[in-house]
């Protein structure tokens, strides 16, 4: 339903083939975009795993949770050198194989959406308010630190079990991203290594 918005389909073309040339093993190729009547699409690899999201709900063990962010933080340090942007880290964006293979998907489409007045203004495709970072929530410009703090409370969940904020709505939760210090991990679960709650 974006396709009659101005611009879209040239940013949509723009930002698929960004990430389409992000090769990197870490980050769930980019085959091909095509656009079939008024439907657009990417083509991507197909990959027969869960996400992380389903590995979460309890604390993952500090070897996973390390083996998954490093290979998810290598993925951003790339991606950031080709000057693309993220977006919306989280744990549904993030594809575990066997042996904590880790593959971040869906590059770039929250550019795409977010690109666009429509979209801006209803608030769609702007991140996921757990994991958002304050200078995304402010609509401010973002570069790959944004990435980078989501990715942050990303280790923070995997950790704890928990997102750093809760709220009743995800206006709620935003506004604690932007305002409030974040509870020490280790007042969670004071197992957690010091040097692990400094990072």
């Amino acid at each position: 339903h974006f396709i009659d918005e101005e611009d879209f389909l040239e940013r949509f073309r723009r930002e698929a083939q960004a990430v389409a040339r992000l090769d990197h093993p870490n980050i769930l190729p980019v085959y091909d975009y095509e656009q079939a009547g008024d439907i657009v699409y990417i083509v991507m690899k197909y990959v027969n795993t869960g996400t992380l999201r389903k590995l979460m709900g309890n604390p993952l063990g500090l070897r996973d949770t390390m083996e998954i962010v490093t290979q998810v933080g290598l993925a951003l340090g790339f991606a950031h050198k080709q000057d693309v942007i993220h977006r919306d880290v989280k744990p549904a964006n993030i594809l575990v194989g066997e042996s904590n293979w880790a593959l971040l998907t869906d590059f770039g489409l929250a550019k795409i959406l977010a690109s666009g007045r429509k979209m801006t203004q209803s608030g769609v495709g702007m991140g996921t308010p757990d994991y958002m970072s304050p200078e995304q929530a402010q609509g401010l410009t973002l570069d790959g630190r944004a990435d980078l703090y989501s990715l942050g409370v990303t280790l923070y969940e995997m950790l704890t079990g928990k997102t750093p904020f809760d709220g009743e709505s995800g206006m709620a939760v935003v506004v604690k991203h932007i305002t409030e210090p974040v509870k020490p991990p280790r007042e969670i679960d004071p197992a957690i290594p010091i040097e692990v709650e400094s990072v």
